[in-house]
């Protein structure tokens, strides 16, 4: 193949890796959520290759707060447009009084009419109501989501068939009442499966153990201190997914 031919190539793919990277920053937040004692931020840290992470979090009409994080199957331009075409059909989805489980169910339906052979999206929704405290939370696909309570952290078995495989799948949820200084965490699993130079995953021990001995300070420090771990235990150039993570944190203060 001539070299000139070889070029153009290589420049198509790479404008096409650029216009993935950017779709996937659209589908970021551009900075942190602050509502009274509740605060969420969130960090992200892109692979070599374009993956489909896309996260975002929200106050609604009625005062509620509502949070998702997702991950698409795939790699590279297709990953970044289907996550593009999930959340636009979680924007559609997200209406007051909507519980985690309807906004789920709805999307796996929306998502059926717009099936994509190998192509489908695991996710987290939570909303929480600022009133009674509760935090609801349906997830499918995605180990988690890790709540830090006290001076221990727990990993909540909540998870489903992901969304856009199945028509009529259906989302349990479950509730927490957050008490003041609690924490979640919602993360993909370019975290947990994060490898070493001998091949050993990162696990969701590890980051168990290291949200256990940073309860007591969830705040954004703690996603630096995850990401930083990850990073150190990966040594950085074995990175192979897209990281992101989401921290709800609901502080010790008045309601406003």
């Amino acid at each position: 193949m001539p070299l000139l031919e070889l070029r153009a190539i290589e420049k198509l793919r790479d404008d096409e890796l650029e216009e993935a990277r950017a779709l996937q920053n659209v589908m970021m937040p551009t900075e942190s959520l602050r509502a009274g004692p509740v605060t969420v931020s969130h960090a992200f840290q892109p692979a070599d290759a374009v993956g489909g992470d896309f996260l975002d979090y929200f106050k609604l009409s009625d005062g509620t707060i509502g949070l998702y994080l997702g991950d698409v199957s795939g790699k590279g331009l297709p990953a970044a447009l289907y996550a593009a075409l999930t959340v636009g059909t979680l924007r559609g989805v997200r209406k007051t009084g909507t519980s985690p489980s309807e906004v789920l169910s709805t999307l796996n339906q929306r998502l059926m009419i717009r099936s994509m052979p190998r192509r489908y999206t695991t996710i987290q929704y939570a909303l929480f109501d600022p009133h009674t405290f509760d935090l609801q939370i349906a997830s499918a696909g995605i180990y988690g989501p890790f709540y830090l309570s006290g001076n221990n952290c727990r990993m909540l078995d909540v998870s489903a068939i992901p969304p856009g495989l199945f028509a009529g799948s259906t989302y349990e949820m479950t509730t927490l009442r957050l008490n003041p200084g609690d924490s979640v965490l919602f993360c993909t699993d370019g975290l947990t499966e994060a490898f070493d130079r001998h091949g050993e995953q990162f696990g969701n021990d590890r980051l168990l153990e290291l949200c256990s001995s940073h309860c007591l300070e969830a705040k954004p420090d703690l996603l630096a201190a995850i990401f930083e771990a990850v990073e150190s235990f990966s040594c950085k150039d074995e990175i192979h997914d897209d990281m992101a993570a989401a921290l709800f944190h609901f502080a010790a203060q008045e309601l406003s």
